[in-house]
């Protein structure tokens, strides 16, 4: 548990959703679904300086330094359980879309490289900028979604494996503060769009628009098998598509989990 270095309230400096600000947090979303449990209002922010036992997806640890945003939104979705994945598309779009406002538009932010990655990932290139994790529980008859959102501003952590960026590359150098009141508002109008779900076709087309890879060669692992191929986009559900390489099939591949690696582009743009 942290220490609260700022109150709730309806708005918290120009936010719109109000804010509790930690010195030092496990983890902001373990702390988002304690408060959820003990029955705190939502939806709130909770945004710590110093984070000492993040995670990201599948238990790995995500490292995040003073400087750099660890927050997360807790809400009460409203949607159906089904639906509740979708989350973290329409978070990719509310991250991108914040990230580009602070690099003066769209068009700079294109022209640097800033692009999302199925199915959490934020990109500057093929470098990883930030990350969404989106965890649940149940309290009081309704979900309770802790939206976790990391980005590197100050330092970029080493990764194995990974290229990482941090927010200087797209000519800017917020503070997490910053950062979070773009978020907050681009949170807002997307989970407004969203519609509690019925309207992801709205989210998929902005999701689609910004994810800057389509045919690039990509890799996934689900575990039970490692599957190469050209990334063909996401279906109407958020599901991965790719047309693969080692199948006759002219139907892309639908997958709904796996760690997806970007791979080496040739000259002629295949694998």
């Amino acid at each position: 548990m942290g220490s609260d270095r700022a109150t709730e309230g309806a708005e918290t400096e120009g936010l719109g959703f109000p804010i509790i600000e930690l010195d030092e947090v496990g983890s902001t979303n373990t702390e988002a679904l304690r408060r959820a449990g003990q029955g705190d209002r939502v939806p709130v922010w909770i945004i710590a300086r110093r984070q000492s036992a993040g995670r990201g997806r599948s238990g790995r640890t995500w490292f995040s330094s003073e400087g750099n945003l660890a927050a997360t939104l807790l809400i009460s979705p409203g949607c159906e359980i089904g639906h509740l994945h979708q989350l973290s598309l329409l978070t990719g779009v509310a991250v991108h879309d914040a990230l580009a406002e602070l690099a003066g538009g769209s068009l700079r932010a294109a022209a640097a490289g800033l692009r999302l990655k199925w199915p959490n990932d934020i990109l500057l290139g093929e470098a990883k900028l930030g990350g969404i994790l989106i965890e649940s529980t149940m309290c009081g008859g309704q979900i309770m979604a802790a939206v976790g959102i990391g980005v590197n501003i100050a330092e970029a952590p080493s990764i194995d494996g990974r290229a990482v960026a941090t927010v200087c590359g797209l000519g800017a150098a917020p503070s997490p503060r910053e950062l979070l009141g773009g978020l907050d508002r681009q949170m807002r109008r997307w989970l407004a769009a969203w519609a509690m779900g019925a309207r992801f076709d709205v989210v998929r087309a902005a999701w689609l628009m910004r994810c800057g890879g389509m045919g690039q060669a990509i890799e996934i692992n689900t575990g039970a098998e490692r599957v190469c191929g050209v990334f063909a986009g996401i279906d109407e559900t958020g599901a991965l598509l790719i047309d693969s390489v080692t199948s006759s099939s002219e139907t892309p591949r639908r997958f709904t989990f796996g760690d997806v690696n970007l791979l080496p582009r040739t000259s002629e743009g295949s694998i």
